[in-house]
């Protein structure tokens, strides 16, 4: 037998930890580029159905749309307005003496539409769309639904990915919109009726640096993350292992992957664009 097929336990116990160390690693590489491969293969399947069957998802987006947008207004609603609440205290009441309260519009207008309308946004909805997403895609695995639809010859991943990839695309940008003006509102009312903050004051903090490009930065982030929830969370379902147990664990981890995909997205995006907000 060749020393790399030997069982760790036979080599000396000095080269013990050692080797333990480099085949666990070995072990985690080979996941994490096995899992990349398999989400980039699901992904090139996906995008090879929109293009080859629309007549099979065509008619399946707008319900996909009223689930993961219409009903998740109140929701979304209740997120933004505590958000702008808070913002605009925190803000007033960190200032120093002598600072123009113009700053508390600034803040508030800058924190909720650049990072915290889109991020809270995308975080809440993977908990509630996403959760959602993975346990019905998982229920039909593991009820052999998706066999049954490949059997009627319909493609499963036009009948069923396409429609939530396009309705995540489309609606979390709408649902940003909508939470960015809560936000703002919300705290434009908290800063006049609870703080000495004057009406004129915040409504000059809010054109303070204003550019258009910030909406745009806003709402790139939303789209990216719409399809972040989308995609993680219809593969975790797609791929979900046989039993009611299968896809507790699905949800579970594609709730913990999109959480952690829209952070490391929203510092990507933010490393390559916020140099230009104020340009």
């Amino acid at each position: 037998m060749s020393a790399d097929a030997r069982a760790t336990t036979e080599f000396p116990i000095m080269q013990r930890a050692g080797f333990q160390f480099l085949r666990r690693m070995a072990t985690l590489g080979i996941t994490i580029f096995s899992g990349i491969g398999k989400r980039t293969y699901f992904l090139g399947n996906a995008l090879a159905a929109f293009y080859r069957e629309p007549r099979t998802y065509f008619a399946l987006i707008i319900p996909q749309m009223r689930s993961m947008g219409v009903e998740s207004l109140a929701l979304t609603s209740i997120v933004a307005a505590f958000i702008g609440s808070v913002i605009a205290l925190q803000t007033r009441y960190q200032l120093f003496p002598g600072v123009q309260l113009s700053v508390v519009g600034l803040i508030s207008r800058q924190t909720i539409v650049l990072e915290l309308g889109p991020l809270l946004t995308g975080l809440v909805l993977t908990g509630r769309v996403g959760a959602r997403m993975t346990a019905e895609i998982g229920t039909m695995r593991v009820t052999e639904q998706i066999d049954a639809l490949e059997t009627l010859s319909y493609d499963p991943m036009a009948y069923l990915i396409v429609p939530r990839l396009v309705a995540g695309i489309v609606m979390l940008p709408l649902l940003v919109i909508f939470a960015n003006f809560i936000g703002v509102t919300v705290a434009f009312f908290t800063a006049i009726l609870a703080t000495d903050v004057t009406w004129a004051d915040f409504s000059s903090g809010l054109r303070i640096a204003f550019n258009l490009f910030q909406i745009f930065y806003s709402l790139l982030k939303a789209t990216i993350f719409g399809a972040a929830i989308a995609f993680f969370c219809s593969y975790e379902g797609f791929v979900t292992d046989v039993g009611a147990e299968g896809v507790g664990r699905s949800t579970a981890r594609a709730v913990v992957v999109t959480s952690v995909a829209i952070l490391v997205l929203d510092a990507f995006i933010a490393a390559l664009f916020a140099p230009r907000l104020q340009g």
